[in-house]
């Protein structure tokens, strides 16, 4: 400690003090008691400071980032005993924000602040040396977890005011340093709540969009499958050679999807909170998400967990769109576990300890060449993989993992006829999102006795055989499908579901047996001739 510490009388230091901060549990927040007492004797390897509740190491250099902090900014570290306790003490504590909570509750605890109002406030914050304070992961959470048990507001970093201030009925004061929350405290000086008019900023931010469908040139097959997808939330994978246009396709798809209400956006808001992924300043999002790993990503980043659990690529895309460029690129393992979150559209992390589940509602896009040269099929190129490669190739994705993907799509070349007429208008994704919002509200008003289903794509299979009755010509269609495709009974339903979605986009109340056949020919991977 340094040389001008102050050492206290027995008399003088004895007191205890609490204040609150809390604890990230998967996206939801959990309150934590910090309890400060100063007093008694020091035996212990003739230490000073204590700090106990199962702090990780981060928790634990806590006291040296507050000795310099306090000594920066005019306080001092006193040389009296003091233990922190984070109660509950069976619960881990990670990270660095609860820096901000124990200093000053120390300081109350020394007698060199004086204040009534500590319990009355949430507070969290990483110190730096100097005093400052650093930006919060989770503070949104966090937020909504102060406003349920009724506290008076929530003091945070300055980075992370606008964000908290989402959450409505609920006071939050953005400080820039240790000073500044303590004098706040005392009454020495007033701040002003953070203002966020959340509704007006959301609506006005949701059709924002850097690109836009007007921008591709022809490929109407691909862009009526994407129209599909995003009617009926289906996932798709899209098939053909370098160059024809996979990935600007893809990157478009979200500029279609219907816009995020605020219980989504919400949603989207706290896993991206968690993470740590929202840009300083930032609010609520309104756009859905779009999110792309390279192909070298590991199954723990794709899912989630790590040593200190947090969400993945799949819970950053939940009510948007995860594209995976490259598919057969992928290691295997890592697609593998994709599986079971497609399915159940959560994800679990288990732990010895605990469980922490994490959203993961998305729409899986994927692209891939047809082969390893990539012109396997080509209209004009000529394919130079030899015998079975081109199978060997398909094989490295899973059967079971394609049966999960409703629109295999073959992509082709655009021809430059189509390329350089500028004459004829292609549909705007303003124009093509009309068309997916009335589908989806279709979806909605079928789906409005079932909890947890919004969409066709999540209809279990109990009740696509009662929504997705077919007539005596359209079985007929499809079983000469399933018997000259071999499909399995898992791609039988998704046949239903995607001939479902194109009824609702053209308004038809029944599947006809041109929505049948639409669906059947969005499914290229399953022919027996398409890998020779």
């Amino acid at each position: 400690m340094e040389q001008g510490s102050i050492l206290l009388s027995q008399k003088q230091s004895d007191m205890l003090v609490k204040t609150y901060a809390s604890a990230v549990h998967g996206v939801d927040a959990r309150t934590i008691t910090v309890e400060v007492n100063t007093g008694g004797n020091v035996t212990i390897g003739n230490q000073f400071y204590h700090l106990v509740g199962l702090p990780d190491s981060a928790v634990r250099e806590g006291f040296q980032r507050m000795e310099a902090a306090l000594k920066n900014v005019g306080y001092k570290m006193l040389r009296v005993k003091t233990v922190v306790n984070l109660a509950p003490a069976d619960i881990r504590k990670e990270g660095s924000a609860y820096d901000l909570p124990i200093a000053i509750g120390y300081l109350i605890a020394s007698g060199q602040l004086i204040t009534e109002d500590a319990d009355k406030y949430l507070m969290m914050g990483e110190l730096s040396l100097d005093g400052t304070l650093r930006p919060i992961k989770g503070a949104l959470p966090i937020a909504i977890q102060a406003r349920k048990e009724e506290f008076k507001g929530i003091i945070l970093p300055k980075q992370n005011a606008r964000e908290a201030a989402i959450v409505n009925d609920l006071k939050v004061y953005g400080v820039e340093n240790l000073k500044e929350a303590a004098e706040f405290l005392s009454g020495e000086l007033k701040l002003e709540p953070k203002l966020v008019f959340t509704r007006d900023e959301f609506f006005e931010n949701q059709r924002i969009h850097d690109v836009d469908f007007s921008d591709v040139k022809g490929q109407e097959n691909i862009k009526r499958a994407l129209e599909i997808a995003a009617a009926g939330g289906h996932n798709a994978i899209l098939i053909g050679p370098p160059g024809a246009g996979k990935t600007m396709l893809a990157r478009r798809l979200p500029t279609i999807l219907p816009p995020l209400d605020l219980r989504e956006a919400l949603e989207t808001t706290k896993i991206h909170s968690v993470a740590g992924a929202l840009p300083p300043e930032s609010s609520l999002i309104a756009q859905r998400p779009f999110r792309s790993p390279h192909h070298t990503i590991s199954d723990v980043a794709l899912v989630g967990g790590g040593q200190n659990p947090m969400p993945g690529e799949i819970s950053m895309a939940h009510n948007g769109v995860l594209f995976l460029d490259e598919l057969p690129e992928f290691k295997r393992s890592v697609l593998e576990v994709l599986r079971q979150p497609m399915e159940e559209r959560r994800v679990t992390i288990s732990r010895a300890r605990f469980t922490v589940d994490y959203p993961a509602s998305f729409m899986l896009v994927a692209s891939m060449n047809p082969c390893p040269c990539g012109y396997y099929n080509h209209p004009e190129k000529e394919c130079l993989c030899g015998p079975g490669i081109v199978k060997r190739y398909l094989d490295k994705i899973s059967g079971p993992l394609l049966d999960r993907i409703d629109l295999h799509v073959e992509v082709t070349p655009v021809s430059f006829d189509e390329l350089a007429n500028y004459e004829r208008p292609e549909l705007s994704s303003e124009e093509i999102a009309e068309r997916v919002v009335r589908a989806r509200q279709i979806q909605r008003e079928r789906f409005k006795e079932h909890k947890n289903i919004y969409c066709n794509a999540q209809m279990p299979s109990r009740m696509v055989r009662e929504l997705c009755q077919i007539n005596k010509p359209g079985q007929i269609l499809v079983k000469k499908a399933m018997e000259k495709l071999q499909l399995s009974a898992r791609a039988y339903d998704r046949i239903l579901k995607v001939a479902r979605t194109g009824a609702d986009l053209s308004g038809s109340g029944e599947i006809k047996i041109e929505h049948l056949a639409e669906a059947i020919h969005f499914r290229s991977l399953d022919r027996e001739t398409w890998a020779g």
